[in-house]
């Protein structure tokens, strides 16, 4: 195959040792232990148990779908097991979000949200819209009908809504395992989807099992649920087996930072984003900054969103974020304020495009799973929420027609509803806002199109414009690319990678083996590094990956990874050029401790 011009091998299923005879990837998914001789007197039995429903990811859609199934059990006075498994430490542990919420999900979900003391209180008060030149900011009207309008919307943390959420979900009688790991999705010899298995724990950083080896247990299910969020490690495995996808994703990375700020500056209830500078003209992106008090604090969540689909292999988010906070209008929102949190994850953009196909035999995807975010108003957390309620009852139907004896059940009924509800209409309105700025005018002709198409058509326009390659094939070699210069960071205002990582609270058990795998460990080198610069070192929003020189021969470089400082953003396995980085679950509690992030 050949990628920009230069011939690469296939990927052989031998992986090639780099360093003093060490494995960059020993991870067990990769590399066959079955042939270990370290692993052959190891029990290998897992233990198991048996569910109505399992719930992988108890984020808002996991939670929702999980309330939603006791609610219909009860109603109905039906004995229903149902269990959400969660990788974070805590439920809501690994949740970053901007957020403004819209709650018409949650009024249906839990009518009496206030009452029960939902962390939802600080309502939209103002907003604006502008777009940034380098010193100098030009607004665009805000008026219902645009897309990002946020009046009657809610500014969250929404870690701590997640968290409440999970509270809602034990008080209904939901099995909510937190610290649980799901790494394999389990088959019957129909191949319908029998359920999930938790990780193996135990094992050193070399793939040999240590002393305290436990193999994982196995959660069984007549519906397996898969709201991991975007990107997750199961639901791209049912995606390629099912054959779910049409059309690829695209996708972004977004980036966040919480602050306290000097009460004199605050203004709560204030939303701004804009687009524009630091990004060139044909690179999608832009910023968001929410004033949002909360126990007393003045607390800003500032954040800056950058598209995957980028061509130039030396652009960093992470720089461009730092960049972006020191624009006159921003800075003077934030100097005097101390930042007290960090954080990044990943974001569907590819919208209605590309929605999958939702279920398959024995399970379904909902919330970001399923790509249900819509990029234009930079808004799931409703739909995320709707999505998991109307496959909870789409299961609960299909579980009461096929009685209790039934092993497997296929919720098709879900895939129907679901497009009939706002989440998909909402989705399929704004189809062509995101593809609109893929054009030589870059964001103008998206503001134009916009405008024309959607503000004043609501989307009705008989064309769905397609989103092009995907995003790891947009990259140009780096001897094509334009340098980027980056100030340094000043350490009040703008920080360096590592000092923001620290304040993620970010761990994994250090023996263990890294969870970032790659599918052949001579890539890195010979195509990452020779063709495209090594852009995993400057993509990375957590100082994951650098190229160092090699300990056998230091004119030489070697790629290593610091697994230890990923905060599980999934960036790399959707922006790695040929795909050869590929993100597995780690043991269970690892990753980032997200403070209502």
């Amino acid at each position: 195959m050949r990628i920009s011009g230069v011939t690469l091998f296939r990927v052989s299923s031998q992986l090639r040792n780099v360093v003093n005879g060490q494995w960059t990837t020993t991870h067990y998914t990769v590399k066959d232990r079955s042939s270990d001789p370290r692993w052959k007197d190891v029990d290998m039995a897992r233990e198991s148990d048996v569910f109505d429903v399992v719930i992988v990811g108890g984020g808002p859609s996991g939670l929702s779908a999980a309330i939603r199934l006791r609610q219909l059990a009860e109603k109905a006075q039906k004995e229903l097991r149902v269990c959400v498994v969660e990788k974070a430490s805590v439920i809501g542990g690994h949740t970053l979000s901007g957020a403004v919420i819209e709650t018409r999900a949650l009024d249906e979900l839990i009518p009496n949200w206030k009452e029960l003391g939902a962390p939802v209180h600080q309502q939209v008060t103002s907003e604006s819209i502008a777009i940034l030149t380098k010193t100098g900011r030009i607004p665009v009207p805000v008026f219902p009908g645009v897309p990002l309008a946020n009046h009657g919307n809610y500014i969250v943390r929404l870690g701590k809504v997640v968290q409440w959420l999970g509270e809602q979900a034990e008080a209904a009688g939901v099995e909510v395992w937190p610290e649980i790991a799901a790494s394999e999705v389990l088959y019957n010899e129909d191949g319908s989807v029998k359920g999930i298995a938790t990780n193996d724990v135990g094992i050193g950083k070399d793939g040999a099992p240590k002393d305290g080896f436990a193999r994982g247990m196995e959660f069984h299910a007549k519906c397996t649920i898969f709201a991991e969020g975007c990107r997750g490690h199961l639901s791209k495995q049912v995606l390629d087996k099912f054959d779910l996808r049409s059309h690829a994703m695209t996708y972004g990375i977004g980036l966040k930072e919480l602050w306290e700020i000097d009460p004199a500056k605050h203004r709560p209830g204030y939303v701004e984003h804009t687009m524009g500078w630091p990004l060139n003209v044909d690179q999608y992106g832009g910023s968001f900054l929410y004033h949002i008090e909360d126990a007393g604090q003045p607390l800003v969540s500032v954040g800056f969103v950058v598209a995957l689909d980028y061509a130039n292999p030396n652009l960093n988010p992470y720089k461009e974020f730092q960049k972006y906070k020191t624009h006159p209008s921003i800075s003077k929102q934030l100097e005097g304020g101390k930042r007290i949190g960090y954080g990044a994850r990943a974001l569907n953009e590819g919208g209605f495009q590309s929605i999958p196909k939702l279920h398959f035999p024995g399970g379904c995807l909902v919330g970001c799973s399923a790509g249900f975010l819509n990029v234009a108003k930079l808004k799931g957390t409703h739909s995320a929420m709707k999505s998991g309620m109307v496959a909870a009852e789409a299961i609960f139907e299909e579980l009461q027609q096929k009685g209790d004896d039934v092993q497997t059940i296929d919720p098709a009924d879900y895939d129907k509803n679901v497009r009939d509800t706002y989440v998909v209409k909402e989705l399929k309105a704004t189809r062509n806002i995101r593809p609109s700025f893929n054009t030589s005018l870059g964001y103008i002709g998206g503001l134009i199109y916009s405008g024309l198409f959607y503000v004043f058509g609501r989307g009705i326009e008989p064309w769905t414009l397609g989103h092009g390659k995907k995003d790891n094939e947009k990259l140009i070699p780096v001897k094509d690319a334009t340098e980027i210069d980056y100030p340094k960071p000043d350490g009040k205002l703008t920080f360096d990678l590592l000092t923001s990582v620290s304040l993620t609270g970010t761990n994994h058990t250090e023996d263990q083996p890294a969870h970032l795998t790659l599918k052949n460990d001579q890539v890195p080198l010979d195509v990452n590094l020779a063709v495209f610069g090594g852009p995993e070192a400057r993509f990375c929003p957590a100082g994951v990956y650098e190229f160092v020189p090699s300990e056998a021969d230091e004119s030489k470089k070697r790629l290593q990874i610091n697994a230890q400082n990923c905060i599980h953003c999934k960036t790399c396995d959707i922006k790695d050029p040929h795909q050869n980085i590929n993100w597995v679950t780690p043991e269970g509690g690892g990753g980032p401790k997200y403070e209502g992030m």
